[in-house]
């Protein structure tokens, strides 16, 4: 059966869609239905009417359980929601050697940025199988612009074509790389920060452990958005927001299958670095996280566990948004109010990073 996101064209889609957020809000309240209470939190609006919207389209993380259609359909609707492409923003389109292969990356420089540039070396969400440097491109703008710093984003390799611990492995080939090649990407490599969303919070989460365990080059500061962070246990928030609220159950299910082989220790630190043994001595950290995501409990849980490790770390809840809410910032909005902060708490990360 067709959806109707697949027998309405695109650009009518897009159209519809900021009709609808451009309307009063009377009628955009009538539209979405009345206000979803959960665990003490009120849904915004914005929220509320996107999910309405997308519901009637028919459009899903998991794409039907077929990554190349997840893929796709991740590709038509980051183009609608992500907005006008954001300016000034120079970007360079660059190749990380690896052993396996050359990993593709962008690097955005803002207007107005002078060199030796902070960097945030940025890994896109979706899963570890879905998502691109494409589908995060506004999102990287954003917080190059506002951020003021340059963004190296990092076209990893995805499962299940390549599985864990393909991803660990390119991001951080891509970090040592940003190291190594600071004077070439006019950065200063005492000010490289890594970040992300969802499964790129994982991976920037991961990084800024490894690098730090191994006493190399290490990340000055970790911008961590809605990270996963634990595969070893169910939090609450995992039950309370199971579906209906954008990321569902069956998504993360059908992402952890495709994305780890058979018999992978789920306690493994490039996984669960919630679960790592030793979390001292790791860089500042900013972490968000939504109020009605399922993975918001294990991202506060690693919140309180960096500051009991004595990690500087600030936590910010948006307890009215969504998982994937800076894949939205296009509708403007809270989506656009909440990522702005973000990139404040970037710049005020990498501005202390080199004091």
């Amino acid at each position: 059966m067709t959806t109707l996101a697949q027998r309405v064209p695109q650009g009518a889609q897009a159209a519809g869609l900021r009709a609808a957020f451009a309307l009063p809000r009377a009628v955009r309240r009538r539209i979405a239905g009345k206000p979803v209470r959960v665990d003490s939190q009120e849904l915004a609006l914005d929220a509320q009417l996107l999910l309405r919207l997308l519901d009637l389209s028919g459009i899903s993380l998991s794409g039907a359980n077929d990554p190349v259609a997840a893929r796709a359909q991740l590709d038509a609707s980051s183009s609608m929601t992500a907005g006008p492409t954001i300016q000034p923003v120079i970007t360079r389109e660059l190749r990380i050697p690896t052993p396996d292969g050359a990993i593709a990356a962008r690097l955005y420089s803002p207007a107005g940025v002078t060199a030796p540039a902070p960097l945030l070396v940025f890994y896109h969400g979706g899963g570890w199988v879905i998502g691109n440097v494409d589908s995060h491109d506004n999102v990287a703008r954003l917080l190059a612009r506002q951020g003021g710093a340059r963004v190296l984003s990092v076209d990893y390799r995805l499962a299940p074509e390549n599985p864990f611990p393909a991803a660990v492995d390119d991001a951080l080939t891509a970090f040592e790389y940003a190291h190594s090649h600071a004077a070439e990407l006019e950065i200063d490599p005492a000010r490289i920060a890594v970040g992300g969303d969802s499964a790129g919070g994982n991976l920037a989460a991961v990084v800024a452990h490894h690098t730090t365990r191994r006493n190399g080059p290490a990340p000055a500061f970790q911008l961590l958005i809605y990270p996963a962070v634990d595969f070893t246990t169910r939090a609450p928030s995992r039950d309370l927001f199971a579906d209906g609220f954008f990321l569902t159950r069956e998504d993360m299910d059908w992402f952890e299958d495709l994305y780890l082989p058979a018999g992978t220790d789920k306690a493994d630190e490039r996984l669960s670095v919630l679960r790592a043994a030793d979390l001292s001595g790791l860089p500042p950290a900013y972490v968000v996280t939504a109020g009605f995501d399922p993975l918001r409990d294990e991202g506060e849980a690693y919140a309180e566990a960096l500051h009991k490790a004595n990690v500087p770390v600030a936590l910010s809840r948006q307890p009215d948004l969504i998982h994937g809410f800076v894949n939205f910032i296009g509708l403007g909005g809270r989506f656009r109010e909440a990522t702005s902060e973000i990139s404040a708490a970037l710049r005020t990360g990498l501005t202390l990073a080199g004091h």
